[in-house]
């Protein structure tokens, strides 16, 4: 119990780390909750400073589900796993380091959970990802749908209960932060995703489209 209490707890402090705000305070010494929608999540890192800064706060997002989850999956297994996944994207979504205060949207961190828990799901939710971005370039409608194939996946490819609750939860958690999002689809407001566009920082922005 006490291990178990432990690993949540770094897996919650992993989540916590506010990548995009690190980032751009570090590189550009600007607040990134003061561009774009506000968000420090990849998606408003890279449009408003472009694909450097932005892959880099995905592949950072996704680490710190991935290195704590995969760790304890080898040392426990998958219950335990499971719970410092949910740990690592609850830290995302509310992160100590920011205290409390809104962070990010939790996709790539739970994609970087998956990949250290489940490896086949989490590829094949980035590969549909990629697809309907590509197709519709919403980032919001790629990140609901990839993580919406999880569960389903998971339990396709005959992973124990534990994880196809956490991708339910996953599922859910990502549909329910992109309520906003959903409504601005629903009114022709949300913006497409431009993989060369680069826009300035300035003002938040009231309706992009960013998912991570």
């Amino acid at each position: 119990m006490i291990l178990t209490l432990a690993l949540v707890a770094v897996g919650y402090v992993c989540g916590s780390i506010p990548s995009g705000y690190w980032l751009v305070g570090a590189f550009r010494h600007e607040d990134v909750r003061k561009v774009g929608s506000g968000n420090i999540g990849a998606s408003n890192v890279f449009r408003v400073y472009g694909w450097r800064l932005g892959v880099s706060v995905a592949l950072l997002d996704a680490a710190k589900g991935f290195v704590p989850v995969l760790v304890t999956t080898q040392l426990v297994g998958y219950g335990t796993g499971v719970l410092v996944g949910v740990a690592a994207m609850l830290g995302h979504a509310r992160p100590l380091f920011l205290k409390f205060r809104k962070g990010g949207k939790m996709v790539a961190t739970a994609g970087g959970s998956f990949l250290g828990l489940a490896p086949p799901v989490a590829l094949i939710a980035l590969a549909v990802w990629i697809v309907v971005l590509v197709a519709t370039r919403y980032a919001s409608i790629a990140s609901i749908v990839a993580v919406g194939t999880m569960p389903v996946t998971s339990w396709l490819l005959g992973y124990p209960w534990p994880v196809i609750a956490f991708a339910s939860f996953a599922a859910l958690a990502v549909l329910v932060v992109h309520r906003a999002n959903i409504k601005r689809l629903l009114h022709g407001e949300e913006h497409r995703f431009e993989l060369r566009r680069r826009r300035p920082a300035g003002p938040t922005d009231a309706s992009p489209s960013t998912s991570l």
